[in-house]
């Protein structure tokens, strides 16, 4: 009987340290870049660069040595004691109602395209002479979703941010989060794309969204660990009671005999 007794406290340690292991996550699910050899070399040839879209804020500031013929192009909105530069709304159509030039089309240019396109319509105009363009997107932001550490919306400084740059920001992933699935929502003048990116495989550098631009949402896809947590460990749970309660029963039993 206290052999039978032994077994059995032997098989019920041995299926709850079974159920416990299966809530863990294992190395394939949280390293990154698993393929990646030691000292692989990979040339970044991604030449990525953000377009504008409609609903974009920006910020142009044009500069001549001579200030004082630049005066009309730099409008002023004075908050307080203080000036700041005016900024321009890229409305529905692609355009922004600019000083002097009237409407400009912008939708679908990089920052680069859009400070040529400055500098040329300068020069056809006979307006300026050798500007300095700087140009800025004001509303540069991506928003970082769900198992990382630090979710939100977060400003971008830079004319580009990568994925890995962004989740960074964030705090990086969760030991809950998906490293194999993770969710690009793009939004181009009213059309989304969904892409998802696996960051264990370094495939992902040569991802179409390894760079996002400006308003992307990022969301990083719970694992069943933290499904499970977040139904209360339901069905743990219930396989765990289950278990406990045969166990329990077959002691009764042993002991009785």
């Amino acid at each position: 009987m206290n052999i039978a007794l032994i077994k059995t406290k032997q098989v019920f340690t041995g299926l709850v340290i079974s159920l416990f292991l299966s809530s863990c996550a294992t190395r394939e699910d949280v390293v990154y870049f698993q393929n990646a050899k030691n000292f692989e070399t990979v040339v970044d040839t991604d030449t990525f660069k953000a377009k504008l879209k409609v609903g974009d804020i920006v910020s142009i500031y044009v500069s001549t040595l001579d200030q004082t013929v630049t005066q009309p192009y730099n409008l002023i909105r004075t908050t307080g004691a203080q000036g700041e530069l005016v900024d321009y709304l890229i409305d529905v159509e692609g355009n922004i109602d600019y000083p002097v030039l009237g409407k400009i089309k912008l939708l679908g240019l990089t920052v680069e395209e859009a400070k040529a396109l400055f500098k040329k319509k300068f020069a056809e105009g006979k307006l300026l002479k050798d500007p300095v363009i700087i140009f800025r997107v004001l509303n540069f932001r991506v928003t970082i979703a769900g198992e990382v550490r630090s979710p939100g919306v977060y400003p971008v400084s830079g004319e580009r941010i990568s994925v890995l740059e962004a989740l960074g920001m964030a705090g990086d992933l969760t030991i809950k989060g998906r490293r194999d699935n993770v969710l690009i929502v793009r939004d181009f003048n009213g059309t989304k794309t969904y892409t998802r990116i696996d960051l264990t495989n370094k495939e992902v550098f040569n991802s179409p969204v390894y760079y996002l631009t400006q308003n992307d949402y990022v969301y990083v896809e719970p694992n069943r660990s933290a499904i499970s947590s977040a139904s209360g460990n339901s069905s743990l749970g219930t396989l765990i009671s289950i278990t406990t309660f045969l166990i329990t029963t077959t002691l009764l039993l042993i002991t009785r005999n």
